[in-house]
């Protein structure tokens, strides 16, 4: 949720630029079920263009019909959509739509949490009515400060309210420069993660040569100036050299990742930790939970890109603490 809050905040400063208004649509509540849930939010600007989605497709154009009365009157409303009788999903969604002009403050107090990889909330206050009224709105709540989506935003405990933990953008450290690593670097950026690619200087690469990439570090295994690792990071280790990789696997013994995927076989893997483990026999069992390798669900995955779908499944599983099935063999609903 977080990294398409930093999309929608990227589009609006982009519109601003442009003299060009931005109001935002974020999903309060639903009753039933729906294709996403509360919490998902949709950026729309004045000359049509929008950012994010609040569903599969099929409720935007309303949503966005909707909006033409927030640029208008510049108060902010909730419509409910029905989709009962038009959707598959069989639930009504509460969707607040609400001016979107957040001032400096706002903009470098947000962007100053992702970088420090903070965690925050976003506390939405409406009703489940439809209708406009002024008291309606959002605001990012950490610690004690409280910043409005909007300058002329006023809290208003007497109203519902919607509230919304938002951890650090999810992170994958991609340790290796290879064909592979840069098709996962691609996927995992489409995932909305935010990337950081490892490569030694001898390879020469630049950040150009890995789509969808926040950072570069060239560094060699024995000085890695290692990132900020933290559960919300996985590392996935493929330099396609043994001996790189050890070295890379003994700098990341202090850490503390959600997911250390190493590559290649099940061979592999054994004579790594057992040389590991030479160099570093004082290592607690509590590092080696976090390790999977060969990494990667068991999908038949042949080419780099499979291969990419393949690993970045078996991180999303470890994240959400999750056994890997087919979803028509799941009992209840999709999602918990």
């Amino acid at each position: 949720m977080t990294h398409e809050l930093k999309k929608i905040v990227r589009s609006h400063l982009s519109a601003k630029e442009k003299s060009v208004k931005t109001v935002l649509a974020t999903v309060v509540a639903l009753e039933g079920s729906s294709y996403r849930r509360p919490g998902v939010r949709m950026l729309i600007r004045e000359d049509g263009k929008m950012t994010g989605a609040v569903s599969g497709g099929c409720v935007e154009k309303e949503v966005f019909r909707q909006s033409e009365s927030v640029f208008r009157d510049n108060r902010p409303k909730i419509m409910t959509y029905d989709g009962r009788y038009r959707l598959g999903c069989e639930g009504i969604l509460y969707i607040l739509i609400e001016p979107f002009d957040p001032d400096e403050t706002f903009i470098r107090n947000f962007f100053e949490l992702l970088k420090d990889r903070k965690h925050f909330k976003i506390v939405s206050f409406f009703s489940q009515k439809e209708g406009a009224d002024n008291n309606y709105g959002s605001f990012l709540v950490h610690k004690e400060r409280k910043l409005p989506f909007r300058p002329d935003a006023a809290l208003n405990n007497d109203l519902e309210t919607f509230k919304q933990e938002m951890k650090p953008c999810f992170k994958l450290v991609i340790i290796g420069a290879e064909h592979d690593a840069v098709q996962l670097c691609s996927y995992a950026a489409l995932t909305g993660w935010e990337v950081t690619v490892i490569a030694t200087p001898s390879e020469e690469k630049a950040l150009k040569d890995f789509p969808g990439a926040e950072e570069l570090l060239n560094i060699d295994p024995e000085v890695t100036p290692l990132p900020k690792i933290d559960g919300q990071t996985a590392v996935m280790l493929m330099t396609h050299s043994f001996v790189k990789d050890l070295k890379h696997l003994v700098a990341l013994k202090e850490s503390k990742p959600a997911y250390l995927g190493l590559l290649g076989p099940s061979k592999r893997r054994e004579r790594l930790l057992n040389d590991f483990i030479e160099r570093c026999p004082m290592i607690s069992d509590a590092f080696f939970d976090h390790i999977h390798g060969p990494a990667g669900l068991d999908i038949g995955a042949e080419t780099a890109q499979e291969i990419s779908i393949a690993i970045i499944s078996e991180i999303l599983a470890v994240l959400h603490d999750k056994e890997p099935i087919m979803l028509r063999d799941k009992e209840g609903k999709i999602h918990s």
